[in-house]
């Protein structure tokens, strides 16, 4: 209970510094978290995350076998087959 009032009242404050700082700040950061993230070393670093968490999940499947329900690992081996393996969803490979 604690943590949700804090949490709500984290939220409240929020709201009013936001409300203070207007739609002018508001642009400002999204503009800058627009310039971060189409940043070539950020584009790049998060494409590889996500292939070695793609990688880590594949043998995770692979370790686990049979002990994971059925359907999970039927749907983990549809997306698999659906994707290629030069195919990039991040849209990243050519930066």
């Amino acid at each position: 209970m604690r943590y949700r009032l804090t949490f709500i009242a984290g939220l409240a404050v929020g709201y009013v510094l936001g409300t203070r700082a207007g739609r002018e700040r508001y642009e400002e950061l999204r503009k800058g978290a627009q310039r971060i993230a189409q940043n070539p070393a950020v584009r790049n670093t998060a494409e590889s995350a996500a292939q070695n968490a793609r990688s880590l999940a594949g043998r995770g499947l692979d370790r686990l076998g049979n002990r994971i329900p059925a359907p999970v690992a039927e749907r983990v081996r549809s997306l698999r087959e659906q994707r290629g393996a030069d195919e990039d969803e991040w849209g990243t490979s050519n930066t």
